[in-house]
């Protein structure tokens, strides 16, 4: 009782659906390529709007006569939506301040029926991304055309109801800015310490003894993975066997297969090619054997303190080949004696736990956001009851 059947799924009574163009004006930005220089305008490509914000570094720049050409056509405006056309389809940012820009392949939305903080948060909802997902047009390259685009179809609560979830969505977007803050600021503390600790420029409390050169070749010794390669690259998105990698992703995804796994841990992948690391500590695969499996030589190092000191390391890579054996084994590091590394490591390990659950109260908030998003944006929770007589 008191919902409907629509387009876009089950909805309350009291909403609406509409076409996009029925409550913004749709556009798009220029199609042509202007001349690129190193300052003017800057124009704004799919390309930079990122994560809900957009991302101005490496960005280029047009003359003042080509942005007036571009701005009769598209101009941005406070509070106006950018949406990515091709590439990365569908990634939104909501312009709140006041721009000096260009746009091109850019959708430029313009809300003129409709709350732009509420809509902002419903394109930016699975449900609106699936849909949109599922009207694109092209072959290999996709794309969302500006005449779909505007005959999407959008459930739409009345005003005041648009407002409330607007403020609860927000509410929790800034929960997740400070938590990234925050994030940002406990990893920039760790990385000054670790110049200051892992370099003796400060003594931990009741060590004095002196540092040694030492090869990272004399503090670890390494294995090739032949033996832990999975076989099958068909990851599943859950799973007891993890299979990693060196670089940023670290976890490529998991496998069933429960033969060939890597037990002795904690130990420290190194991708041969790029001198990437990263330090594992339970059960895994891996993916290539461009990767090395390196250990502790005992009674010489502490191997999580080895790992921190060589995130200090600015390895010059040039052509293609693998590294460890031929260069970066040799690299020579000053180490205190094992009792100074394990308390070093231990002071860094902390820190480290405290990165960890702040990121894990960051991934609890932006959860519980992706439910809020589904319940509130469908009309399955209301959160005032006036809107139910509007």
């Amino acid at each position: 009782m008191g919902y409907k059947r629509t387009e876009v799924g089950m909805i309350p009574e009291k909403w609406s659906i509409q076409q996009l163009e029925t409550i913004c004006d749709v556009r798009d930005g220029t199609h042509e390529s202007p001349r690129f220089y190193s300052t003017g305008i800057p124009l704004i490509t799919s390309k930079n709007i990122v994560n809900g914000s957009l991302d101005l570094e490496n960005i280029s720049c047009i003359s003042e006569q080509d942005a007036d050409r571009i701005n009769k056509r598209s101009k941005v405006d406070f509070n106006d939506i950018l949406m990515s056309m091709i590439g990365t389809i569908g990634s939104t940012v909501l312009i709140d301040f006041e721009p000096d820009f260009c746009i091109k392949n850019v959708a430029l939305i313009k809300p003129q029926k409709v709350i732009p903080t509420f809509l902002i948060h419903l394109m930016a909802s699975p449900l609106f991304q699936t849909y949109l997902k599922d009207s694109l047009d092209g072959g290999i390259q996709k794309f969302i055309a500006l005449g779909t685009l505007r005959h999407l179809n959008i459930p739409l609560p009345p005003s005041t109801e648009q407002r409330a979830i607007a403020e609860a969505l927000s509410d929790v977007d800034g929960l997740l800015v400070a938590l990234e803050e925050l994030i940002a600021k406990k990893r920039a503390i760790k990385q000054a310490a670790m110049q200051q600790l892992l370099t003796g420029k400060i003594r931990l409390p009741g060590f004095s003894g002196k540092w040694k050169t030492k090869r990272i070749g004399d503090l670890l010794y390494y294995e090739r993975p032949d033996r832990y390669i999975v076989q099958s690259t068909d990851y599943s998105e859950y799973g007891d066997v993890p299979v990693l990698t060196a670089n940023k992703s670290f976890v490529l995804g998991y496998t069933d297969e429960d033969f060939g796994v890597c037990t002795e841990v904690p130990i420290i992948i190194f991708d041969d090619f790029t001198t990437d690391c990263k330090y594992a500590t339970s059960p895994f695969k891996v993916k290539s054997s461009a990767i090395k499996l390196l250990r502790a030589r005992q009674n010489q190092s502490h191997l999580s303190y080895v790992f921190e000191r060589m995130q200090l390391i600015h390895f010059p890579l040039g052509d293609h080949k693998r590294y460890y054996i031929s260069d970066y084994q040799n690299i020579e590091l000053p180490v205190p004696d094992c009792s100074e590394q394990r308390a070093l490591a231990s002071v860094l390990s902390d820190m480290d736990a405290e990165i960890a659950m702040l990121e894990q109260r960051r991934d609890k908030a932006l959860a519980i956001k992706q439910g809020m998003m589904q319940q509130l944006l469908t009309g399955r929770i209301r959160l005032i009851n006036e809107a139910r007589n509007k």
